[in-house]
C-alpha cells in the first residue's frame, strides 16, 4: 500500500484511540456495534440517510440498479477525487488480481461469490485503491466525514451515495473479512435491502505508528480503513 500527500488521517473506533477506521476486522461508529465492530466518532447508526432526490430535484423512487458489474468512475468532491476509474473483476477485496488493478493507479471492485455487487446494486459495492503508492488515489479516504457525497458514474447513469459510517478491517481475522465483504457491511448473515458502497484503503500509517509492521504477500498491512455510504439517489448522466 502506498504513501501519500495530505493531512494526517485519524482512525475511528480503535482501542488505540485513532479516529478513522480501517477494515478487514470492521470497526464502526457510535451506535449498535456490528459483530464486534466499533463505532467511529461522529457516526450515528440511527442517522443513516435514506433515498431521496437527484441533484436536479427529481425524486427517484427506485434509484438502485440491477447490480450488474461494469466499469465506472468515482468522484468525491470533499477530497478532490474526480472521475477515478473503477475496474470490476471477479474475486474478493485486495486479492492478487485486485492488487494488480490497484497497482495501475485505479480502483478495483470485486464481484462474484466472494465479492460484491456492481454500481448502484442492492448489496455492497466494494471499491478499493492504494493509499500510499501508484499515485495514492485513496490517500485521503480516511479523512472522509459522515455526510460526504460520493458519486459513481456509469454509462448513462450516476449513483449518489452518502457516507454514514467508518469501519476497520483486519486481514488477520476471517470474521473481520467476512464482515467487510458482507452484503450488509458488518452483518454477514443479513439479507441486503439497500444499496451501499464500501470505500476501502490500507491503514499502513496507523499500523506502523502503533508498532504493527505485519503485511501479507501483497504488501497489505493488517488493517484497512473502510468508509461506508448508502445510495440516496441516482440520475441520468
Amino acid at each position: 500500500m502506498r504513501r501519500g500527500h495530505r493531512r494526517d488521517p485519524v482512525h475511528a473506533g480503535e482501542p488505540t484511540g485513532l479516529q478513522r477506521c480501517r477494515r478487514r476486522g470492521a470497526v464502526s461508529e457510535p451506535g449498535p456495534e456490528p459483530h464486534g465492530g466499533t463505532a467511529a466518532p461522529g457516526d450515528a447508526a440511527d442517522e443513516t440517510p435514506t433515498p431521496d432526490q437527484d441533484p436536479n430535484g427529481q425524486e427517484e423512487s427506485t434509484p438502485a440498479s440491477d447490480g450488474r458489474p461494469q466499469d465506472a468512475y468515482l468522484t468525491i468532491p470533499d477530497i478532490g477525487i474526480e472521475r477515478l476509474r473503477i475496474q470490476p473483476y471477479e474475486g474478493e477485496t485486495d486479492d492478487g488480481p485486485g492488487t494488480v488493478i490497484q497497482d495501475r493507479g485505479i480502483a478495483a471492485s470485486p464481484h462474484g461469490p466472494s465479492g460484491g455487487v456492481g454500481p448502484g446494486g442492492i448489496g455492497n459495492y466494494q471499491v478499493t485503491a492504494h493509499r500510499n503508492s501508484a499515485g495514492a488515489p485513496f490517500f485521503s479516504i480516511p479523512d472522509l466525514d459522515n455526510g460526504a457525497r460520493v458519486e459513481v458514474a456509469t454509462e448513462g447513469r450516476v449513483y449518489v451515495y452518502e457516507v454514514y459510517e467508518t469501519r476497520q478491517t483486519s486481514f488477520r481475522s476471517e470474521q473481520s473479512l467476512a464482515e467487510q465483504r458482507a452484503a450488509v457491511p458488518g452483518y454477514p448473515d443479513r439479507t441486503p435491502e439497500e444499496a451501499v458502497i464500501t470505500l476501502s484503503t490500507c491503514a499502513t500509517q496507523e499500523d506502523h505508528a502503533a508498532g504493527n509492521f505485519w503485511s501479507d504477500e501483497f504488501d497489505n498491512p493488517e488493517h484497512r480503513i473502510d468508509k461506508i455510504g448508502i445510495l440516496v439517489s441516482s440520475h441520468s448522466a
